[in-house]
């Protein structure tokens, strides 16, 4: 992996992680089929948590110092798992490892309980979350449940795949 950096994201890489979170909504779009609002941006409330909320931390992915990806973590002050809240690589950075090195090294800054959720219509995500849990979870593995997306009833419901990872 040529020069492929997971770090913590600060206060100045915002309008980076910005840019980036757009292409991620338009990926999502896919899935849950929410429109641009009228200026043609996403909904970003994650985003401003991931930057200014206690008990969230956002990362940047960079390659050869390029943007590549991010990804945000809350529920990091508890109680319960920690959730792997939005993650998001480029198209030019994905299928090169780029995606697992980024979610190991994300998890692993963080030991305990997890759970990612994704739609089971993301045939990419199904494939790579499970991948994901089986590198990283300890002995007793990883499950996956079905939830109802919170606020949206005529969504179909989002997987959720538990797991815990180990301390170093």
């Amino acid at each position: 992996m040529t020069d492929f950096i997971v770090r913590i994201a600060e206060a100045a890489d915002q309008p980076i992680v910005e840019r980036l979170w757009h292409l991620f909504r338009h990926d999502m779009s896919a899935y849950d089929g929410q429109l641009p609002l009228p200026d043609a941006t996403f909904r970003a409330d994650r985003l401003r948590a991931a930057f200014t909320e206690p008990g969230w931390a956002a990362y940047l992915f960079t390659q050869e110092d390029r943007p590549a990806g991010f990804a945000f973590v809350r529920n990091l002050d508890g109680p319960g798992p920690t959730v792997l809240n939005s993650f998001f690589l480029v198209h030019a950075a994905r299928r090169r490892g780029h995606g697992l090195a980024a979610a190991r090294d994300v998890l692993a800054r963080h030991p305990g309980d997890w759970e990612v959720a994704f739609q089971d219509a993301n045939l990419a995500a199904v494939a790579f979350w499970p991948r994901v849990a089986a590198a990283c979870a300890d002995e007793a593995g990883w499950h996956i449940e079905h939830r109802p997306a919170p606020g949206k009833p005529e969504l179909p419901q989002d997987a959720w795949i538990c797991f815990t990872v180990p301390a170093r």
